[in-house]
């Protein structure tokens, strides 16, 4: 991103003087897909593509927002209540967090800003965590101690209860705690973490966007929620636990009902993979982190049913192609990215093989980005 070109076009739209910059990742999940809401653990890492935010002080009640990438200029009035209108679209993520501010009793001061992303947005790269923890990072800022932890707990908690997406932790945590060159291993219900280093030696970890874009309140994403809900409290009625990860395989047998079996299979062996991937990073076992990759896309695809034929597709293809060995959605599914495991010596082949193929089958023109991974949201400089 030129960020000199951002600066014109901020000073064209909002007239001339010095602009705050911020910059918030995206994030990749390794692996943990669906856990972050069943107390288990996960592993994300933030990337290099993500959304850049410019900033100015005014000296009024007024915050102007506005996308380079999407339509709607919106303005808040800091004296009127903040509601979520569904014709602000992407503007109701930065309005939640402004409201989400006000109400937990910080100084919120009256800016103009604007947003110039590189993610592709709906692509499962959690452009929202990115936009909702940018926001509040730049209100907050210059404060010295801004603390991310509760940055992050807020920004889900906009999306929960003023966006309508009942996700977890995950995303929000990662752009707010991202580790350049580390992934983050996460208990999503203790919040206890640590960095795990991601040395891929001869590898390297591509993204492969599908081009299918998705809506997580548009999709069945709350209806797995649910699920894993409805899973949880049947075995609470003859089992003491308190989330699904703490389940049991045996455990699976005193459900009835053959989809919250499956559901349930997934979130277990799914957190042990998360352990086993983690080790395999720690150790340098990349072939290992690799299979375990396929395993994870293999339950997502048969036992959460979240994949689809796009993302079934990339990742087959993927997996065809010499010296590629892991591949697996990333997010939430139904459509966005997923990411592969590249001899990097074979990767122009790879990714002219796949795209080909992708496109063949599915009528759609696939992306690649080589993933870089990069620290979380952060101040960039004053220009």
């Amino acid at each position: 991103m030129n960020l000199n070109k951002l600066k014109e076009e901020f000073t064209a739209l909002y007239g001339e003087g010095k602009v705050d910059v911020f910059f918030a990742p995206g994030r990749v999940n390794l692996i943990g897909e669906h856990i972050d809401y069943n107390g288990g653990l996960v592993m994300p890492a933030t990337i290099s593509l993500g959304i850049y935010g410019l900033k100015r002080k005014r000296n009024d009640s007024i915050i102007n927002l506005v996308s380079k990438d999407a339509p709607n200029r919106v303005a808040i009035d800091l004296n009127e209540e903040i509601k979520y209108v569904a014709s602000d679209g992407w503007a109701n993520y930065p309005k939640g967090v402004i409201k989400k501010l006000l109400e937990e009793g910080f100084k919120v001061e009256g800016a103009d800003i604007m947003f110039a992303s590189t993610l592709p947005m709906g692509s499962g790269l959690s452009s929202s965590a990115a936009i909702e923890v940018l926001t509040a990072f730049m209100m907050l800022y210059p404060e010295n101690q801004i603390d991310r932890i509760k940055i992050a707990k807020m920004c889900k908690d906009v999306e929960n209860n003023f966006v309508g997406v009942n996700c977890g932790i995950m995303d929000q945590f990662a752009v707010s705690m991202g580790k350049k060159d580390h992934a983050i291993l996460l208990n999503s219900d203790t919040l206890e973490y640590e960095y795990v280093p991601i040395k891929l030696g001869e590898f390297t970890l591509v993204i492969m966007d599908t081009g299918k874009r998705r809506e997580l309140n548009e999709s069945k994403y709350n209806e797995r929620r649910k699920e894993c809900e409805e899973a949880l409290s049947n075995i609470q009625q003859k089992k003491a636990i308190s989330n699904l990860c703490e389940a049991s395989l045996e455990d699976i047998l005193l459900l009835d009902n053959e989809v919250l079996r499956k559901r349930t299979l997934h979130v277990i062996t799914e957190n042990v993979r998360v352990k086993k991937a983690s080790i395999a990073l720690k150790n340098g076992d990349i072939k290992e982190f690799g299979k375990l990759l396929v395993e994870s896309h293999n339950s997502l695809r048969d036992n959460f049913e979240v994949t689809g034929v796009h993302l079934d597709t990339i990742v087959e293809e993927a997996l065809k192609q010499p010296g590629c060995i892991g591949a697996r959605m990333t997010g939430a599914g139904f459509g966005g990215c997923a990411i592969a495991v590249v001899a990097t010596d074979g990767l122009d082949d790879f990714i002219r093989n796949v795209s080909l193929n992708y496109k063949v089958k599915t009528g759609l023109e696939p992306k690649f980005y080589r993933a870089q991974i990069v620290d979380g949201v952060d101040f960039l400089g004053n220009f």
